[in-house]
């Protein structure tokens, strides 16, 4: 079978590139019409282009990859063959990006390869956690089971990022809609109603000449604030693009931020989720602790579980090394230690996520029941400020006349 770089129209017309394995031409175009593509040109290519291009052009969102490892799981539970289950799933999904991927897992399978080695190919959609529990399960001979807790895993974590993403959603828009509307009454509604006091020849209220100072503070410097805020802001992105620069900054999220707790706990639970699964799989612990730290995106935290599997190369417990790192909970560290004295440490440390998980979705909500109220509490009294500082005045104006 030789590759082949395509290009083909979809049903809308537009224009689609990507490679393909096929015995011949008329394979290739056949293979690209049962994809609803019309091609355009299709050009033999080496498979070391194909496989680069296949690499970093693929990359799937994490919804498609639940859905994609849920029906590979429940296909292969029920005994029907990798490849027929690849197959299925090709011509199965209407994302075309999918399709041609499973298309060139499937090709890697029928030439012998296992599915490890056919995952290998797009790292930036299997990441190591993922492509070592395939491994593992190939090797034990549960693939299924292992595909199923992979499904679980991504769908977990999709559904907590729904449920932040959901939860963020009210407070970010009401932050955002109440500082739009008191810079736009401070910018350009107080000062035409002010004016009108200006020929007054009495003193004004110390609130209304409070509200005139900061109306004019942001009228003169409001275009430079805002300018200032996004500049500084592209300064400090630029500057975490250095690992140094990052790793500090992950080191003051950890140790000193106001908020180290929440940090520890999301680290904490995503680690010991992914080693639990990593346990259930029949990866050695210290294997395991590698690739689990893999998936922390904090480099401190990182550098510290990497610490705590050193020290358990040594020699040392599970719970000893954990407790070094200063990052776990002491409820999760005790649940961690139970499970080493009777040999449950797996299950144990499943459960030690999910509480973990539930806590830190209780705190996440709690935080922004909090902060929601304060918010239009504060909202209002800025306005009501506003609104006395306007009508004062107006009364002494009516006190005046009478």
């Amino acid at each position: 079978m030789a590759w082949y770089a395509w290009t083909a129209t979809n049903a809308a017309g537009k224009t689609q590139r990507g490679t393909l394995q096929a015995e011949g031409l008329k394979q290739a175009r056949q293979a690209l019409r049962e994809q609803n593509l019309m091609p355009v040109s299709i050009e033999p290519t080496s498979e070391r282009a194909a496989e680069k291009k296949t690499r970093t052009g693929v990359k799937l969102s994490t919804p498609v990859l639940s859905m994609f490892t849920r029906q590979l799981s429940t296909l292969v539970n029920a005994a029907l063959p990798l490849e027929s289950a690849l197959k299925a799933i090709s011509r199965q999904t209407e994302d075309k990006k999918l399709a041609a991927m499973v298309t060139a897992i499937r090709d890697k399978v029928v030439e012998g390869h296992t599915l490890f080695d056919a995952f290998s190919q797009f790292p930036r959609t299997f990441d190591k956690l993922y492509c070592t529990l395939v491994m593992a399960g190939e090797k034990t001979g549960h693939l299924g089971d292992v595909l199923e807790k992979l499904a679980e895993y991504n769908e977990q974590r999709q559904k907590m990022k729904s449920k932040l993403s959901q939860a963020m959603v009210y407070p970010i828009t009401l932050t955002v809609v109440a500082t739009a509307v008191i810079c736009i009454l401070l910018v350009a509604v107080v000062p035409q109603v002010i004016d009108q006091f200006t020929h007054m020849k009495q003193q004004l209220p110390i609130t209304t000449r409070t509200l005139i100072a900061v109306s004019d503070f942001l009228q003169a410097w409001g275009l430079y604030i805002g300018g200032g805020l996004a500049g500084a802001l592209a300064v400090f992105k630029t500057w975490l693009k250095k690992e140094k620069n990052r790793f500090a900054f992950h080191a003051w999220l950890v140790k000193r931020s106001p908020l180290k707790k929440l940090v520890c706990a999301i680290n904490s639970a995503r680690y010991i989720r992914t080693l639990s699964i990593l346990q259930a799989s029949s990866v050695p612990l210290l294997e395991g602790m590698y690739i689990a730290m893999d998936g922390i995106e904090n480099l401190y935290a990182r550098q510290l579980l990497e610490q705590a599997a050193d020290t358990v190369r040594q020699g040392a417990s599970l719970y000893a090394a954990l407790e070094q790192a200063r990052l776990f909970p002491p409820t999760m560290l005790y649940m961690i230690a139970s499970g080493e004295e009777s040999g449950e440490l797996g299950p144990l440390m499943e459960r030690a996520a999910e509480n973990q998980e539930s806590a830190l979705q209780h705190r996440i909500t709690l935080t922004l029941s909090v902060f929601e109220p304060a918010l239009v509490v504060t909202m209002a009294t800025v306005v009501l400020f506003i609104v006395l500082s306007i009508l004062q005045p107006l009364l002494q104006l009516n006190n005046m006349v009478g």
